[in-house]
Formats: C-alpha cells, structure tokens, sequence
C-alpha cells in the first residue's frame, strides 16, 4: 500500500486535503489544475526555508520535504540545514570558544586575577553548542507551522518533472505534486575514498560538532579545515594540517598566507607538501595516518586521536532521480545547472544555494535567492540575484573578511598597470596592553588606478573581520571610490578605523605600519 495527498475541492473552492491508499505503488503524476501545492521545495537548509517562508507570506499553498542521511559515522540532525546544523552556526560558537580562551590568557594585564592555565571542557561545550542547535531545529519546525507550510521529513526523489515521491517513516511511500519546485538540497563533505580507512576512521564537518567527547589530538588533510583546526588549537588541543598546496585556493593569496602565519604562531602544526596515503587503527585506539613527502618521496607516519577529512564537499542530488524530471546538471561537478533567474532545464523547476553549478556556497547568497526567485514567482517582482560582490569571512583564529576582487584576480582582471593597492598593518587597541603580536593584523583595498579609483575588493585580517566588513561591503556594492571611503569618518578607536585610513600604496614601496594615535 501506498499513500498520496489528494487535493478535493470543496465548498466555496477552497481545498481540503485527506490520505488516500494507492493500490499496486506510487500513482502516475496529478494532472495541471489537480496539484497539491503552488510550491515545493526539496531541502530544509537556509535557502530552502527562505523560499517556502517566502512563499507562504505571499498567500501560496507551500511544502517543504526535508530528510539528513545520517553520516558514514552515524551522525544525524534535524531541520535547517548545513549552516544551523553542522556548518556555521556550531562553528562559530566554538570559535568563540577559542577566542574567550585568548581573553582569559589577556586578563591578567588588565587587572582580573586568574589562576592559570585554565582547562578547557569539550563536554559542556559541545553541550551547550548542540542545545542551541536544537532550539533552532524547533523553531524552524513552528515557523513552518505559524506559515502554514507542510513539513514532510521524507527522502524524495523525482517521479516526473512536477512530481516526487518520498518514504515516510512507516514504509509508505507519499506522492507530492506542485506547479513549481525548488531544488534546496546542498551539498555534503567529501570522503577521500581512494585512501585506504579514510571511510572507515576518518569523521568529517558533518561529525565534529556532534561528538560528546573531546577529539583529542587532531590531524586535518588539508588547509581547507583552518577553521576547525583553529578553534581546536584555541581550546588547547594538538592539531596538525596537511597542506598539498596554496592555501585558500580563491582568495587572496596575501592574505592566506598571512592566515597561515598567524595560525603557525600560535600552536596549529603545518605539514606541507604531503599527501595522506592510509590511515588505520592501532590496537591502543589511536589513528596511525601515513603520508608522502612529495618533495622528498619519502615515507612518513603520525599517530592521533582524530582524523578530520575537509576536502571539498559534493551536490546531494544522487538520490534525486533528477534525470526522471529532466534537469541538466554538470558532468564535472553534478552541480544543477541555472540560468540568471535559477531556472533549471526545466522552466518551473529551479535551484538555490549550494547545489548549483558556479554559486557562492555561502547561506546568505542562497537565503536571498531564494526570496528573490520566490517574489519572482508570486509577487510580481522582476530582481535577480546579483553574485558580485558577496561578502564573506574565514573564521580563523585571526579573522580574514573579504568583499570584491583579490589582488589576483583584479591584476588578471584588468592588469597590473591598471590596479592599485593601498594597504596597512596596525595593532588593535585590545592588544597593546596584553601585549599580544600583531604582526598579522592588515587591511588591503584593491582598485582601479584610474579616476574615481573604483573599490574593487576589500580584505581585512583581524578582530571582528566580519563585522568590518559587513560594513564596507555596502559601500563597494553601491560603486564606492577610494576617494570616498577616505572622505568617510572613523569611528575611534575601532580597527574598522583603519579602513577609511589607508594612505600607503603598495606601488610606493613605504612601510605600510600604522602607529597609534
């Protein structure tokens, strides 16, 4: 036996909607005019929600069908996604974490008399980092509910192109249709499969926030996981990075490696140039990871508690049955491919966040896209997405904020003759009396040589980067010059300050080093 939703029309033309048994499996797509929904959204994470919250304020008939394949590990959350689930939400409270822990290194310079060193307790952490997790579980579910949006926590997949058929939890299989559908699924880690034990041992982003007890000694394969491996460094743990090669691939290229210089400094052990080839238990518990110098080609091993793969991550749209509504994804990635109004192949069917091929995977990209297709859709508006110009910040230890173009990409862009940087190192004034190093604390702003001197990218490393450069990000986005962002006053003494003070070009070959004032 199966069930499906059947739409009956009612007194006054108004729905009204009962569980019908299909005999013999899943019934054939309803007919246009008989759908249960204006719209459908398959995925739970920011972007997905976005759309259907959207959508039902517009006075439409919304589903959303939502479901977490639990980890290799076994790890499983509920609603809301990568961001609120395992993404940016758990890590940046542990990151505070790391940073209350420099704080209390700082505090006896300031006065507070504390008895030192203070240990850390992964357990209350992790605790209190979930329970708030949940909470945003629960109140994504009653958002749904105030909306009148229908939640299906079912694993769906394609039967045509305005149909999907999903698996609730008792075996039967639910038949969902709508006019319009959004695909909002995201993606997931990528396991090295190739390295033999990476599966079997290794533990990803979607475990790490999950564990109940420290994960002790950690070893991270690449420079992709300099966030967890700083607030793990942060909170006194043994953390080692493996860098195959440049680190940050996409963004400045300065300025990562200045990231990298800081987290070196303080405590996170750099292995460069090595590739992992295996990874086994030993009988005491502990992971043995062997890797290649690729330099030298020689051997060498390690033993640690964790091992914690971040090396990229992958659309989940396997189980989709895309091909069975026919929309085109790329043969590369298997990312879905758009069009400038998220239309997929398929014109009712379309796509946001990090599912689709060539968009930032960043939640706020995907959360106003979604608003943005679904007023497109019902409320008339004709706004698209604008991807230039996003604003986004690397949590690490030392922040790096980042808006625009790297000096890279503005050089090959419009070459170097036509660029022209501005730059500073300064000391935030919360560091002068702790006596902490400074020496990586910068801001650079990349532009155009030629009058007005347009702002073609800002990049800023230190304290509260994504605060200051959430700011600046409206400035660059509305066609700001150098010239004005010089004309605008400091707010003193804040490092945002430092922004609007830059007078030294790179080009000039003057010591860029800010004094205080």
């Amino acid at each position: 036996m199966a069930a499906m939703a059947v739409a009956l029309r009612g007194l006054g033309g108004r729905f009204r909607w009962r569980t019908q048994a299909v005999v013999g499996g899943v019934r054939g797509a309803a007919r246009a005019g008989q759908r249960d929904y204006d719209l459908l959204v398959v995925g739970g994470g920011s972007g997905g929600l976005a759309c259907a919250k959207e959508a039902a304020q517009l006075g439409r008939k919304v589903a959303v069908v939502d479901y977490v394949e639990p980890s290799p590990q076994g790890t499983r959350w509920g609603l809301g996604g990568t961001c609120v689930n395992v993404g940016c939400i758990p890590k940046k409270l542990m990151h505070q974490a790391a940073l209350l822990g420099g704080l209390i290194q700082d505090a006896p310079n300031y006065g507070w008399e504390v008895a030192q060193p203070v240990p850390h307790d992964w357990r209350k952490m992790a605790e209190a980092v979930q329970n708030h997790v949940k909470s945003l579980n629960w109140g994504h579910r009653v958002q749904l509910q105030d909306r009148k949006v229908k939640y299906f926590n079912i694993k769906a997949s394609f039967v045509d192109e305005h149909t999907v058929c999903g698996v609730a939890k008792g075996g039967k299989e639910i038949l969902l249709s709508a006019d319009h559908i959004i695909i909002a699924t995201g993606g997931r880690p990528r396991y090295p499969t190739h390295i033999e034990g990476a599966l079997e041992y290794g533990i990803t982003s979607d475990d790490i926030f999950w564990l109940k007890e420290s994960p002790g000694k950690t070893w991270h394969p690449t420079d992709v996981a300099l966030e967890c491996a700083g607030f793990l460094t942060g909170i006194g743990l043994d953390t080692t990075i493996m860098m195959r090669s440049i680190p940050l691939r996409g963004f400045d290229q300065q300025m990562s490696s200045m990231v990298i210089e800081h987290m070196a400094s303080h405590g996170t052990r750099f292995l460069r140039g090595c590739a992992p080839s295996r990874v086994r238990r030993l009988p005491v518990g502990q992971l043995q990871v062997t890797w290649e110098d690729r330099t030298t080609g020689k051997e060498d091993t390690g033993t640690f508690d964790t091992v914690l793969w971040a090396i990229g991550r992958v659309p989940d749209t396997r189980s989709l049955n895309l091909e069975k509504a026919g929309v085109d994804t790329s043969p590369d990635t298997q990312k879905i491919l758009v069009d400038s109004r998220e239309a997929t192949s398929v014109p009712h069917i379309y796509a946001v966040g990090d599912v689709v091929e060539g968009r930032p995977e960043l939640t706020p990209t995907a959360i106003m896209a979604g608003r943005l297709l679904v007023q497109r859709l019902f409320g008339g508006s004709s706004d698209l997405m604008d991807y230039d110009n996003v604003p986004t910040t690397v949590f690490t230890p030392l922040e790096y904020g980042c808006v625009g173009l790297s000096e890279e990409e503005a050089v090959a862009r419009h070459g170097q003759e036509h660029v022209e940087v501005y730059h500073a190192h300064y000391k935030p004034l919360e560091f002068t009396v702790a006596g902490r190093d400074a020496s990586q604390c910068y801001v650079k702003m990349v532009c155009l040589r030629e009058p007005p001197q347009l702002v073609l990218g800002l990049h800023f490393l230190g304290p509260n980067a994504g605060e200051v450069t959430q700011g600046f990000a409206l400035g660059i986005k509305c066609g700001a010059s150098y010239a004005q962002v010089m004309r605008t006053v400091g707010i003193h003494p804040t490092c945002s300050e430092e922004v609007v003070k830059l007078r030294i070009s790179k080009r000039s070959g003057l010591d860029p080093t800010v004094t205080g004032c």
